[in-house]
């Protein structure tokens, strides 16, 4: 049901519109809680249109906690702890990918009981395909044509050897500086502005550890359930009281020394051949 709602809402058929400035024309939002860099289309508030009718139709009662509706009433993610039901949505994480027409973007939502994550699903739309995980079940790819293949997060590696996804930019200062200077400790590092896309690679393996500062559920309640039902681990940072319960802050490959190597990327304190967990 979740594929079937989330495919309808797919926001290809508005971006040949977007890359001609109409329907996907981004525009800013405004409030405390939001950056310069946060942009919203018409193709998301369609999707998320989309999807909070089918889930209500498939799932009444349930309390369906978009994007774009919190931005409108922040009360809803009060609810999220307290509901018997509730849908994440995020009806496009890499918005401004989409904008510039690149294909890294996808649809993500998560279901909680009572404030715990019990499924995600992240769709990516142009594939098109889904990354399942559900509590009990664990992980898998599902293809357009019913195929499905299981996930599996990369093996732990020393830390010299670990690829990962790496955002720094909402870091504040001076963290954000004593980070990057650590990257040069790991073997690759990148950032696609898609944490849909980022967490699917994680989860499939492909990349060793996750690293996000700015965690809201929406964008990431999915892809952390993604990551721990192949697996992987998850340590949350810094997080909201609201959010601390459900979110993660990354990766998976790190299930035998996860806090030292964490270390290593915050404060540089730790030799990579001396990490240990804790």
């Amino acid at each position: 049901m979740t594929s079937v709602v989330l495919g309808k809402s797919s926001p290809l058929p508005l971006a040949p519109r977007s890359c001609r400035g109409s329907a996907g024309s981004p525009r800013r939002k405004f409030g405390k809680s939001h950056l310069r860099s946060d942009l919203v289309t018409e193709a998301d508030e369609v999707a998320e249109a989309v999807i909070t009718t089918g889930l209500k139709a498939a799932f009444p009662g349930a309390i369906i906690i978009g994007e774009e509706g919190t931005h409108k009433d922040p009360a809803l993610l009060q609810s999220i702890a307290a509901a018997e039901l509730a849908f994440i949505v995020d009806p496009i994480y890499g918005t401004k990918n989409f904008t510039a027409n690149l294909p890294l973007f996808g649809v993500m939502a998560a279901t909680t009981v009572r404030g715990e994550v019990v499924a995600g699903v992240i769709y990516d739309p142009v594939c098109p395909d889904w990354a399942y995980a559900v509590l009990g079940a664990g992980a898998w790819m599902e293809h357009e044509d019913g195929t499905r293949v299981g996930l599996r997060v990369a093996p732990p590696a020393p830390v010299s050897q670990m690829e990962g996804v790496i955002g720094t930019n909402f870091l504040p200062e001076p963290l954000r500086s004593t980070v990057n200077g650590n990257l040069s400790r790991l073997a690759t590092t990148t950032w696609f502005r898609c944490a849909a896309q980022e967490y699917r690679m994680a989860a499939a393996g492909h990349c060793h550890l996750l690293f996000y500062y700015r965690l809201m559920p929406w964008d990431h309640a999915a892809g952390g359930c993604s990551i721990r039902k192949p697996a992987g681990i998850a340590r949350i940072l810094m997080a909201r009281p609201i959010t601390r319960r459900i979110l993660v802050a990354g990766s998976s490959a790190l299930r035998t020394r996860p806090v030292g190597t964490w270390r290593v990327l915050i404060a540089g304190a730790v030799a990579s051949d001396g990490v240990r967990g804790t």
